[in-house]
C-alpha cells in the first residue's frame, strides 16, 4: 500500500506541445526543465528517415520526449508537471508504473482525448491519450515509453463535455467513471494512490483564456480549483500534471494566473 505523500511537490516543465517547442512557456519556478535532444532537431543524435513523414517523425519525438519525462517522474519524489499538452500524461504515467505505483487517474478535461484511427475526425494526436493510456488506438508512442494500459475502472473522466461522435459512444461503452467537476469536490475520491490530470481547457474560457481549444458552458476556476483541493487533501495524490494555456494566445497572462490557483495547493512553500 503507498502512503500519502502530502501536497507539496517538486516543479517539472516540459515546454512542447505534440512534439514541439513553445517559447514563452513559463511556469512556476521549476526544479526542472526537461528540453532534451529530440529526433528532427539539428543537434541530434538520433536518425531520421528521410521518408518518414510529419506525423511520424512527431511520434518518434514524443517516444524521447515521454522516455526523459517518464525517467524524471521515476528518479524522484512526487511533482507536479506542467507541458503544453495532455501527451505528457504518458511519461507521467509511464514514470509512476517504473515505481510500482499503478494510480487511479482523474483526468480533467473539457474533451475526452479518446479518439482512434477509427473515430478521430482530424487525426489529431493530441486528442488521443486517455485512449492511448487505456490500451485503445495508436500504440507507437505508449510502447515506446514501455507503457502497461491502465484500466478503465481506473479512470475518472472529469467534464469531458466536448465528444466528437464517435469518440462520445466509446466512452458510454467503456467502464470508465464519467462525471462533473461538482461531484468530485464533494464525492469520496477513489482509494489507493491518486494520479490527477488537468488540461486547464477544462475551465470556462471566461475564467480561463488562452486555450487552444476552447469549450464554452464549464465550471468555473473556483469550482475546479476546489475539485482538486478535495484530492489534494486525501493526501495520496502521486503526481500532477497540466495541460497548460497556449503563451502566444491573447490573455495568456491571465490564464497563467489561473492555473496557478489551480495547482497552488502542490506548490513548494517558496512559491506559496
Amino acid at each position: 500500500m503507498h502512503r500519502g505523500y502530502g501536497c507539496r511537490m517538486r516543479v517539472v516543465s516540459v515546454p512542447y506541445f505534440i512534439g514541439q517547442k513553445m517559447s514563452g512557456f513559463v511556469v512556476p519556478d521549476p526544479d526542472v526543465v526537461l528540453e532534451p535532444a529530440l529526433p528532427g532537431d539539428p543537434d541530434a543524435d538520433y536518425p531520421t528517415s528521410t521518408t518518414a513523414g510529419p506525423g511520424q517523425l512527431a511520434q518518434h519525438r514524443l517516444v524521447t520526449l515521454n522516455r526523459v519525462l517518464a525517467a524524471e517522474v521515476a528518479g524522484g519524489g512526487p511533482c507536479v508537471v506542467y507541458a503544453g499538452d495532455c501527451l505528457a500524461a504518458i511519461g507521467v504515467l509511464a514514470g509512476l508504473q517504473q515505481k510500482g505505483i499503478i494510480p487511479t487517474l482523474y483526468w480533467f478535461d473539457a474533451h475526452g482525448d479518446f479518439n482512434t484511427w477509427d473515430t478521430t475526425p482530424s487525426g489529431f494526436l493530441g486528442g488521443m491519450p486517455l485512449a492511448m493510456l487505456t490500451g485503445r488506438g495508436e500504440r507507437t508512442v505508449v510502447e515506446g515509453v514501455g507503457l502497461a494500459p491502465l484500466a478503465d475502472d481506473r479512470v475518472v473522466l472529469v467534464d469531458g463535455r466536448d465528444l466528437d461522435p464517435g469518440e462520445r459512444e466509446a466512452v458510454a461503452e467503456s467502464s470508465m467513471r464519467v462525471c462533473p467537476v461538482g461531484e468530485v469536490a464533494t464525492g469520496e475520491p477513489s482509494s489507493g494512490p491518486l494520479y490527477v490530470h488537468v488540461d486547464v481547457d477544462v475551465v470556462d474560457p471566461r475564467d480561463l483564456p488562452a486555450v487552444n481549444y476552447p469549450a464554452g458552458d464549464g465550471p468555473g476556476l473556483e469550482a475546479v480549483a476546489a475539485a482538486v483541493r478535495r484530492l489534494a487533501a486525501t493526501g495520496r495524490v502521486v503526481a500532477v500534471s497540466i495541460s497548460s494555456w497556449n503563451p502566444a494566445l491573447p490573455g495568456s497572462g491571465r490564464a497563467a494566473v489561473a492555473t496557478r490557483r489551480i495547482t497552488e495547493v502542490f506548490l513548494p512553500a517558496r512559491l506559496t
